[in-house]
């Protein structure tokens, strides 16, 4: 490496010496080499006389004046442009040249296929122009785009158009001005030749919005659900939360180059296309929903990090996991919400626990950070969601609203922190969540043992609740956390058995805050079955010594559908460990008659909604299965898991047959009943391919060839890659030939051959990386092949021999260079090597000392290797 990448600290925060109100950006644009002149009105806020520092990365300068004369007194150094003797109040002009088509990281402005776009979060405006590129300066933008009108007759940027015209050298240019002072991570412009999809929408107020959605030409066929899903949003935003939109037009444009998931750019939004396309012959069920969510995440922005944005990126989770929580109730309104919930603690459990417990452990907000880019985390996205759900549980929904209002009232329109949320809530709610603040500073996985004991004498029932968090690599010393848990208590009949204690009746929720405590409910007239955990309402892994039968009970009669589906994963969970450990000694695998009974039960239940039969159905993911062992054996993992699909195909063949039949759709439509109805029939189809050879290769065939969408027809091709049944082969080929020229389609096909259970599956994906279909500067098709095969599926990636190691870390040499981002996503599962035995900890040390060797290694890697290999 050139230079050491230096970390920064939370509590070093101080504010800016200087601050921008206003900036005038013009752009000439050209894939070569774009010219830009940025105009900005600066104003000193510190007495000393300290010179004005701005950022800037791989610019070329030109010129930079002050008050419209040359300014000479300037150095550049190590990405900065210092500028010294100035005024208090300035108008300062910087041109400089940048080279978009030689950026392959994606950041800053870059060629995406024959368009020009923009991606600033985090760090990114400063590869545009020198600029306080920091998230607390908040400045007016007005953009003029000038650019070749046949290569590019739409020039896009931030806010309403105000003025356009043509030049007489085929050129022509648009003006756009955005009224809301914003930070530069929000900027956004992109230029290009689109199909475009408009529609408009009349605010609660009454004013008309006018919507453009903006899509590669040949695509417009796929972006009505896009646009369906917005209006929803706008909508629902407006009827849950209060809040309305604020411009006169909202844009959402689809690029096929694009390092994250989408980007909530003020009134312009930059999309993945993956979360933009959509129709039945491209798209499953789970891409229709996750364009929804999408869509709704990227326009809750506008209030929730647009209008209310982030004073420096320690704070990120406040307008992340704030923002997550509300694009998952949306979700949850608009759909199930069993399933939806279902969805996010499979994430938390199989994905978010894990990172919690590797070198790269942080709090949802962190105090220590070297690349911001690595901070985009699970931890703090879907924990950040979870610490604001715990909120909502322990004030309502009405004193959340009330809470949310505040909020917006104090810091409308400024850069705020985490704290300054948390105050709102506990203004307006009158609640005291002192205690609870500990959630945003403290990282790990809370461990929270519960036991009981019955005085039948008394009828009394008595909890004994304990939490314990781990030490982790960031913080060692941990403090009791304010905990909501909820609980329900059924007798052996089924019924709900009231809650009392002391005489009054109380609510099922227990706020646990100290390292131990005893709760004590009284008429409690039978020793009860307890449900604990209910709706996940804590980010908590759970002890307690549940029998087969409570939780077989709890399948059964549970009033809470989560609290169903959790029974079901703690039944499996039990027989899963045991298992692996009956392996581990030689000893062959056993699934008792009445754990199979109880899933039949599942299967056979007329009383349950399909969505939830599904997902109970659906077994634990190894990476799930991963995280109920300190350390783990993939192996072991995969082979019980095999055995113990093969075992459920085999005893419910039958029913699985039956269940499979009478869940056909004629119709495709995105109607959430057919939805659960396709789920519950691919979740049999799943397990009859386990069943006799001959018979499932012919039933997943029709399946694939009379299929008419691609939820269908990527369930049959999935189930024959799992069993690797003897069609495998014919239809992944007659797939390939089909959707070849279509990256986002050929992306599932990819998932499919790196997620091949299939020993030489290793040799299969080196020769993709030829593929005609596969490039290696598409992050899409990076993830799809290379992801997928390094982080789920793990008994192949963790091979003794050290082969999927030495693969990934070839891949991550070209990607250090080529786009740092995706390659410090993609190391992740390597540097949590000390879950692994010692054999795998050596070679996947080996590997990271190879990585940190590199003369030019990013500072996205380089903050994650050397974590990992100096232990903190």
């Amino acid at each position: 490496m050139t230079h050491k990448p230096q970390a920064k600290y939370r509590h070093d925060y101080t504010k800016p010496d200087f601050t921008i109100t206003d900036i005038a950006l013009d752009f000439e644009l050209s894939p070569e080499t774009t010219r830009v002149t940025a105009v900005t009105q600066v104003q000193r806020n510190s007495e000393r006389n300290a010179p004005l520092i701005l950022d800037g990365e791989n610019l070329t300068l030109i010129s930079v004046s002050v008050d419209q004369q040359p300014w000479a007194d300037y150095q550049q150094s190590d990405g900065q442009l210092i500028i010294n003797q100035l005024p208090d109040r300035f108008t300062l002009t910087i041109i400089n040249d940048i080279h978009p088509a030689k950026n392959s990281a994606l950041e800053g402005l870059y060629l995406s296929g024959e368009a020009l776009c923009t991606q600033c979060e985090a760090e990114g405006f400063r590869h545009i122009t020198y600029y306080l590129d920091r998230p607390d300066v908040l400045a007016r933008f007005t953009t003029r785009i000038v650019a070749d009108k046949k290569a590019y007759p739409y020039l896009l940027s931030n806010g309403n158009r105000i003025a356009q015209g043509d030049l007489d050298d085929g050129r022509h240019w648009i003006q756009w001005e955005d009224p809301f002072p914003k930070p530069s991570y929000l900027f956004a412009l992109v230029a290009g030749d689109f199909d475009v999809l408009r529609d408009t929408f009349t605010t609660c107020s009454g004013r008309k919005v006018d919507l453009e959605l903006f899509v590669d030409r040949g695509n417009l066929d796929r972006a009505d659900w896009a646009m369906t899903s917005l209006k929803n949003a706008m909508k629902w935003d407006e009827t849950r939360f209060g809040l309305e939109y604020d411009l006169d037009i909202y844009m959402i444009v689809a690029v096929d180059f694009f390092n994250m998931g989408a980007m909530e750019n003020k009134g312009l939004n930059v999309f993945n296309s993956k979360y933009v396309l959509a129709k039945a012959e491209t798209a499953t069920d789970k891409d229709y929903l996750n364009i929804e969510a999408v869509i709704g995440h990227e326009y809750f922005h506008n209030w929730t990090g647009n209008r209310v944005t982030c004073r420096d990126w320690f704070q990120l989770s406040l307008k992340e996991g704030l923002t997550v929580f509300r694009d998952q109730e949306f979700s949850s309104d608009l759909g199930s919400r069993a399933v939806n919930r279902i969805d996010s603690v499979r994430v938390m459990r199989g994905a978010q626990f894990a990172e919690d417990a590797s070198p790269m452990a942080h709090p949802i907000r962190p105090d220590k950070v070297i690349e911001m880019n690595n901070f985009y985390t699970l931890t703090v996205y879907e924990k950040g969601s979870e610490v604001i759900r715990m909120m909502h549980t322990l004030l309502g929904e009405e004193k959340f609203q009330a809470g949310m209002k505040l909020y917006f009232k104090r810091h409308d329109g400024s850069a705020a922190t985490c704290d300054d949320f948390v105050q709102a809530m506990e203004d307006a709610s009158g609640i005291d969540l002192t205690l609870f603040r500990r959630w945003y500073s403290q990282s790990g996985t809370p461990q929270l043992t519960v036991r009981d004991s019955y005085n039948e004498v008394k009828q009394q029932y008595i909890l004994t609740v304990r939490q314990m968090t781990p030490p982790t690599q960031d913080q060692h010393e941990k403090l009791p956390l304010h905990i909501p848990l909820s609980i329900e208590l059924y007798s052996h009949d089924g019924s709900i058995i009231p809650l009392f204690s002391e005489g009054r009746p109380v609510g099922s929720v227990l706020n646990v805050i100290q390292s131990e405590q005893t709760f004590v409910f009284e008429k409690v007239t039978e020793k009860p079955i307890i449900s604990l955990l209910r709706e996940f309402s804590a980010p908590v892994k759970l002890d307690y010594p549940y029998t087969d039968q409570q939780l077989s009970f709890l399948m059964q009669y549970a009033t809470n559908d989560f609290a169903r589906w959790d029974a079901a994963q703690m039944l499996l969970a039990k027989h899963i460990k045991d298992n692996v450990s009956r392996l581990q000694q030689g000893e062959m695998f056993d699934l008792p008659l009445h754990v199979v009974d109880a899933f039949r039960a599942v299967l056979l239940s007329d009383q349950l909604d399909p969505a939830l039969a599904a997902q109970i159905l659906t077994l634990p993911s190894e990476n799930e299965i991963a995280e109920l062992f300190d350390i783990i054996d993939p192996d072991a993992i995969h082979q019980v898991r095999s055995s113990l699909i093969t075992c459920l195909a085999t005893e419910l063949q039958d029913e699985w047959l039956a269940i499979y039949v009478a869940n056909k759709t004629e119709r495709y439509q995105i109607d959430h009943g057919d939805i659960a109805k396709r789920a519950l029939r691919n979740v049999c189809l799943s397990y009859l391919a386990f069943t006799d050879r001959d018979f499932a290769d012919n039933l997943i065939s029709q399946q694939y060839h009379h299929a008419n969408n691609m939820t269908d027809s990527l369930a049959a091709l999935s189930a024959a890659v799992a069993a690797e049944l003897p069609c495998r082969d014919k239809l992944m080929s007659e797939f390939d030939e089909r959707w070849h020229q279509d990256g986002l389609v050929m992306d599932k096909w990819f998932i499919l051959q790196a997620s091949s259970p299939n020993k030489q599956v290793l040799q299969t994906i080196k020769s993709l990386l030829n593929h005609r279909s596969f490039s290696i500067n598409n992050p899409n098709r990076i993830r799809s092949l290379i992801g997928a095969f390094a982080s789920t599926n793990p008994s192949v990636f963790h091979a003794k021999d050290g082969s999927g190691y030495d693969f990934l870390t070839e891949i991550l040499i070209d990607l250090n260079q080529r786009n740092p981002q995706v390659a410090s996503r993609l190391i992740e599962p390597m540097i949590r090597l000390s879950r692994y035995d010692e054999s795998r900890q050596a070679l996947m040390r080996s590997s990271l000392e190879k990585l940190k060797a590199l003369d030019n290694l990013s500072g996205d890697l380089f903050e994650k290797i050397t974590k990992t290999l100096n232990g903190g």
